[in-house]
């Protein structure tokens, strides 16, 4: 999953979560059984949904931190070869910017 997508999908639980913890607080004056079981119930999956976010984001974390420790090991590696494909990159992406 590249990490665009993924945080992309971050935010998007985050969006998610903020909405329904402000539909709670909106319903909270609602009386009777149905709505107080329904209220308990959407509280349980909010929490639920809150670990399960600070798991992701704890996960994307440790990738992001492990292809940060590989590009770098790569660097050292290879000094002449990473220069040359950031050169390559950059003249790549020079060419495009300069066609608009």
């Amino acid at each position: 999953m590249s990490t665009v997508h993924t945080d992309r999908v971050i935010e998007d639980l985050r969006r998610v979560v903020e909405d329904a913890e402000a539909l709670l607080r909106e319903t909270a004056d609602l009386a009777g059984d149905r709505v107080s079981e329904v209220r308990a119930r959407a509280s349980d999956s909010l929490r639920s949904a809150r670990e399960q976010l600070g798991t992701l984001e704890e996960e994307v974390l440790t990738r992001a931190k492990e292809a940060a420790r590989d590009a770098d090991g790569y660097v050292r590696e290879h000094p002449w070869q990473a220069v040359g494909i950031a050169a390559g990159v950059g003249l790549l992406v020079g060419i495009l910017i300069s066609r608009r």
